[in-house]
């Protein structure tokens, strides 16, 4: 049987910690999607305005003095956003914590509803990071999956986001119904292609998968379409993972992929465990304060959280007291979603437990040598097949 052996020196890489700001609308709603996101006819863009900062500030109030690595403005569309508001919850944000110097501001924006004339009116508020949800490069796909733009505008979105911003990603998702495993590694090696002409550093690459409570799950559950059998969609995740690592894109996590040193900070924050306040309807935070690890989650009605924040400048719906386990066992289905795994010292110092503590010693014994896991370097790794399976190996790891 393996032994854990835990390294108790610091990791030299922190965790960080995060602001997101969730919008709540979109032009329309994408049949697939299961966020909290909302059509509606006019956006009171003053009223958002005035709230975000609100909110923010009665955060802001409860973690002073920390170090802010990113600001994550997700959706939504938050493209529709008036770009001045960005900007103010941007200035806000950096006067009420420390701005790293290297500060990540991502914002998430569609083809269909930016072009190159906004585009530079958010860099000016002060996003670097630009995020697009293309989804996919199949005009009759895009229909499908309910998306207003075409593959023509996708390109020149991308194209002209590259020219504005120093960094900027785009998703894709795969796995569709008839999509072949070739017809997945062309439609990759065309947006590799372009990624490398216009210097994208990112690539977020998803499978579909049938959300509860969404117009494409009805559907599915009718019969109306099948996907991919999971022998298919597993080629296909091995096809991106052969292709992007070949084009200088290695997975650091389940589903992205990025040049060294252009992973997206903000996300690394959830997937290491750190704390982030998150602002918005539906928005969740995570804190740790005097009294212990919270979870927090917003109202998700955007009338509802805006009546709320006008009364008592926050909509908070749930504060939810994190206990050592629950924090520690968050933390490894976390983190082992990262081709780096998880610091057995950082992981010690969040949640006040030894990772050994937490698992099935016997079923580890087993996944490891299975080849689905590894504890090497003080680390606690997900091979790629272990990442492939991932849920059934938590639910090995984590068994009482």
């Amino acid at each position: 049987m393996s032994t854990l052996v835990v390294d108790t020196a610091a990791d030299p890489r922190d965790e960080g910690f995060g602001l997101y700001v969730h919008w709540p609308f979109c032009v329309s709603k994408c049949p697939y999607c299961d966020f909290n996101s909302h059509v509606v006819d006019h956006i009171d863009q003053l009223a958002w305005h005035d709230a975000y900062l609100r909110e923010l500030s009665h955060f802001a109030a409860q973690t002073p003095n920390r170090p802010l690595t990113s600001i994550f403005f997700g959706g939504g569309t938050p493209s529709l956003m008036d770009p001045a508001t960005t900007a103010a919850v941007i200035e806000a944000a950096k006067a009420h914590w420390k701005p790293a110097s290297d500060l990540e501001i991502t914002l998430e924006a569609n083809p269909g509803t930016v072009d190159a004339d906004r585009f530079s009116a958010f860099k000016e508020a002060g996003v670097n990071r630009l995020s697009m949800g293309v989804q996919s490069l199949n005009e009759n796909d895009l229909r499908f999956l309910g998306r207003k733009h075409s593959v023509s505008e996708a390109q020149k979105a991308w194209r002209a986001a590259a020219k504005v911003f120093p960094r900027v990603s785009f998703d894709l998702i795969y796995a569709r119904p008839g999509q072949s495993a070739d017809a997945w590694r062309g439609e990759l090696e065309t947006a590799l292609k372009e990624v490398r002409d216009n210097n994208i550093s990112h690539l977020s690459l998803y499978q579909l998968t049938m959300e509860d409570g969404t117009a494409m799950a009805a559907d599915y559950a009718l019969k109306k379409f099948t996907l991919p059998s999971e022998d298919a969609a597993s080629d296909m995740f091995e096809i991106t993972n052969e292709l992007c690592k070949a084009a200088g894109f290695p997975a650091y996590e389940i589903s992205n992929h990025a040049h060294a040193g252009q992973e997206c900070r903000h996300n690394m924050v959830y997937w290491r465990g750190g704390d982030y306040v998150g602002v918005g309807p539906g928005a969740h935070g995570r804190m740790t304060l005097n009294d212990g690890a919270r979870a927090v989650r917003q109202i998700k009605a955007p009338a509802l959280w805006l009546k709320r924040v006008s009364a008592e400048n926050h909509g908070t719906q749930e504060i939810e007291p994190l206990d050592h386990k629950s924090r520690a066992e968050e933390m490894i289905m976390m983190g082992l979603r990262l081709t780096e795994g998880i610091h057995a010292a950082r992981f010690e110092r969040l949640t006040g437990l030894p990772i050994k503590s937490l698992l099935n010693e016997g079923k580890f014994a087993q996944l490891e040598a299975q080849g689905f896991i590894t504890f090497t370097q003080n680390r606690l790794r997900a091979t790629a097949a272990g990442r492939l399976a991932l849920n059934e190996v938590l639910r090995q790891l984590l068994a009482d």
